[in-house]
């Protein structure tokens, strides 16, 4: 048995007008096309759906007992072919995506709340990780995509490049370098430092002058988390490195931020995601809204 769809709205709509010329004319068929269409399923079925005179139509006793189940299954049909017009459209759907832990804690909540005001039927499922956990997540394709700073990438994952911020140090109210607009690495050369185990300080120092960056290989503290450095920071035990998404961190702890300068040193982050995998609908809808807002994720204030 090979029903269509163009039989099954034949069928209903001769029904519902009990006239074969008048459903003619809401369907744009002949009287003998829509009479073929019919045809063909009663064959189909093997049984009569209507009882014919010369002047009357009528459901017979098969007719009336599946026309409820013809209903269903083409309001079922429409309902799947505005999901997926939905679907492409972007109007709905759910994106699972991956977040280095400091950009969750920071920029993130915001753009989830401004992309769901835009397109609030895209359901939005955020993993908050490290930064290795990331890139293990989308090589493992347990989500659509990853968001994180540079890292050396396994074959099967391709990268493109978000924004990129500068360096930025945290230090007390009080402190004599609060004075400068701007702060150089070789002022920092003179400070107690407090500094992030790993890729992140790892990867800043060798970017800059070996004096300088000795200075950062061998702070007076090296802690996992910004939010110990910060803490440390506010009771004066040295100076933190940070990146402009940190500002409302440093500034709930009464800390200000200056802008690293000679060189302006840049972190650049990425969306990272399996090569020759195609991301759906509503993901590519929420990737061009993070590539659209990177002016704001670049902003300090």
């Amino acid at each position: 048995m090979n029903l269509s769809i163009r039989q099954l709205r034949a069928f209903i709509t001769v029904a519902e007008h009990g006239s074969f010329s008048q459903a003619a004319l809401q369907l744009h068929l002949t009287q003998s096309a829509l009479s073929g269409l019919i045809k063909e399923l009663e064959n189909q079925l093997a049984m009569r759906l209507f009882d014919r005179t010369t002047r009357q139509l009528h459901l017979t006793d098969a007719g009336r007992r599946l026309l409820p189940s013809a209903q269903r299954v083409l309001n079922d049909i429409h309902a799947l072919a505005v999901e997926a017009q939905n679907i492409h459209n972007g109007h709905s759907g759910q994106v699972r995506f991956a977040v280095s832990q400091q950009l969750a804690a920071s920029v993130i909540p915001d753009l989830i709340t401004r992309f769901q005001q835009h397109y609030p039927d895209i359901r939005l499922h955020l993993v908050d990780c490290s930064v290795e956990q990331v890139l293990d997540q989308v090589n493992n394709a347990d989500v659509d995509f990853g968001m994180g700073p540079e890292r050396t990438l396994p074959p099967d994952i391709e990268s493109n490049l978000l924004f990129a911020l500068p360096f930025y140090v945290a230090l007390p109210a009080d402190h004599p370098l609060e004075q400068q607009a701007s702060v150089s690495w070789q002022d920092l050369q003179q400070e107690t430092l407090i500094t992030l185990n790993g890729p992140f300080t790892d990867r800043l120092a060798e970017a800059l002058p070996e004096t300088v960056a000795e200075h950062i290989r061998h702070p007076r503290y090296s802690v996992n988390f910004l939010s110990t450095a910060i803490g440390l920071t506010r009771n004066d035990l040295g100076l933190t490195l940070c990146l402009p998404y940190a500002a409302d961190m440093v500034r709930r702890n009464g800390l200000i931020m200056r802008k690293i300068t000679g060189p302006v040193i840049e972190r650049k982050f990425f969306i990272y995601r399996r090569k020759n995998r195609s991301l759906t609908p509503s993901a590519e809808i929420f990737c061009r809204f993070l590539n659209e807002e990177t002016p704001y994720l670049t902003c300090s204030n």
